[in-house]
């Protein structure tokens, strides 16, 4: 898989994108990520990929000519599966998304930034929208670096135990059952019985309902009940 991230802080996604499970899977040669920054794009003397909206509203925009001017770039290379937009009015990313994106060949993730970009781009350039919560972030590089992530994790190969992430919270629409490790008691307290009997089909059973337990209290929505 190859991921193209289209951003005007390069510098912001240094960090994630080269280190853990994403660096693994990069030296693996299961993924690669190229960062582009937007500036290298524009027709701007002084690398200007801004400015002011139409009509007086406060704040920045960016301009569609850099964008069109790199996404065209990159798709005289290869095809994208998709154009994803990190926009807080995107769609909310969940597991099923991830699993579904994993299986794509190549995409491009823009990131917002300022006041938004040229709504142009929005209609004709971009494929899909992604948010990552109801909140506001300063620019889209961390929620385009926790796509790559939740994406990439599912690259067969990638993480060493695949059926570790098969198993992980969401996968099965529930949350993850408690789990535990040596040493069996400390200061008094104990790993649960059942964990350290040895029986196999008990031991799926309780995790699966501790796993619906847990989710019945703490997120009753993906059960579509209501809180209590």
């Amino acid at each position: 898989m190859r991921i193209d991230i289209i951003t005007v802080l390069p510098e912001m996604l240094e960090s994630p994108l080269g280190c853990s499970i994403l660096k693994r899977a990069q030296d693996k040669g299961l993924a690669e990520i190229v960062v582009h920054n937007l500036r290298d794009y524009t027709d701007s003397r002084y690398r200007k990929v801004d400015d002011y909206p139409f009509g007086g509203e406060a704040g920045m925009v960016m301009q569609i000519q850099p964008v069109d001017a790199c996404i065209s770039r990159l798709r005289e290379q290869r095809h994208y599966d998709e154009v994803i937009y990190t926009s807080p009015d995107g769609q909310t990313l969940t597991q099923p998304m991830a699993n579904r994106l994993s299986l794509l060949q190549n995409i491009i993730i823009l990131c917002g930034h300022y006041k938004g970009i040229d709504y142009r781009i929005r209609e004709h350039l971009v494929t899909m929208e992604i948010s990552i919560g109801d909140y506001v972030l300063t620019g889209g590089e961390l929620p385009a670096a926790v796509i790559a992530d939740a994406v990439v994790r599912l690259i067969p190969g990638v993480i060493g135990d695949e059926q570790s992430a098969l198993s992980d919270s969401f996968q099965d629409g529930l949350l993850a059952p408690p789990v535990y490790t040596r040493p069996a008691e400390y200061k008094g307290w104990r790993v649960p019985d059942i964990l350290l009997s040895g029986h196999a089909a008990k031991i799926a059973d309780w995790r699966y309902e501790q796993a619906l337990e847990r989710t019945r209290r703490l997120r009753p929505d993906l059960l579509g009940e209501k809180p209590e």
